[in-house]
């Protein structure tokens, strides 16, 4: 028996992080145009003829932001039958991780507004955007356990209050202060340097940086950073 052919379209759906106020936003577009107009969804879009995967991610991560050297990881494939009104459509989802200040949004083609809303707390998204949404965060959580992905939200020298609100805001709970900075120090991953910054209304607190050199033994050992 000889199926039907049927047509298929392939798109790339990014789910773009980044750290405000020490809250895990992603940015979010609002559709300008049918399926879902006046939707929030996830920056993407189709794929260009001869376009690999990942530029045409990196492609619509520009687009968005203004930036394209940054952390970039596909994610999934998505391929439900019905996700897509206008017929059927494949994405393949990357998730992105923007340090510090980014440049200010603009709005693709097809949509009428980009805005930065918490990751956790935003409206009802177009297509199966929740989904990927929420896979991406399950991915992110994850990999604070065994990868520098934590690190990849913080500027090179950072104190020990400011890595632990990047992992209370990527995990979404509050971690013990004092257990916190003693999983830290015995994972030596950390180098101090002399240098100190106010971070609130308490004393100055030292700044440190990250060592990739010592990350990597711990990683060729299989140990991990379950927090």
């Amino acid at each position: 028996m000889v199926s039907e052919k049927t047509d298929v379209q392939v798109t790339v759906d990014l789910v773009i992080f980044a750290l405000h106020e020490w809250e895990l936003q992603v940015l979010l577009i609002r559709r300008g145009i049918p399926p879902f107009e006046g939707r929030w969804a996830l920056p993407g879009g189709f794929i260009r003829d001869g376009e690999p995967l990942e530029a045409a991610a990196r492609r619509e991560l520009e687009e968005e932001t203004g930036v394209g050297d940054v952390y970039l990881e596909q994610l999934y494939t998505f391929g439900a039958p019905d996700r897509d009104p206008r017929g059927r459509v494949v994405t393949v989802a990357y998730y992105a991780l923007l340090t510090g200040k980014v440049a200010p949004l603009v709005a693709g083609t097809d949509a009428g507004a980009a805005k930065w809303m918490p990751a956790r707390k935003h409206p009802p998204l177009a297509f199966d955007h929740e989904r990927i949404l929420t896979y991406a965060l399950e991915r992110l959580a994850n990999k604070l356990e065994y990868t520098t992905v934590g690190f990849q939200l913080l500027p090179k020298k950072f104190t020990l209050g400011h890595l632990q609100r990047v992992y209370e805001a990527v995990l979404g709970r509050t971690l013990d202060k004092r257990n916190f900075r003693r999983k830290m120090a015995l994972l030596g991953i950390l180098k101090p340097l002399d240098e100190w910054v106010r971070d609130g209304p308490s004393r100055p607190a030292q700044l440190y940086r990250f060592s990739a050199k010592h990350f990597e033994r711990l990683r060729d050992k299989g140990i991990l950073f379950p927090f």
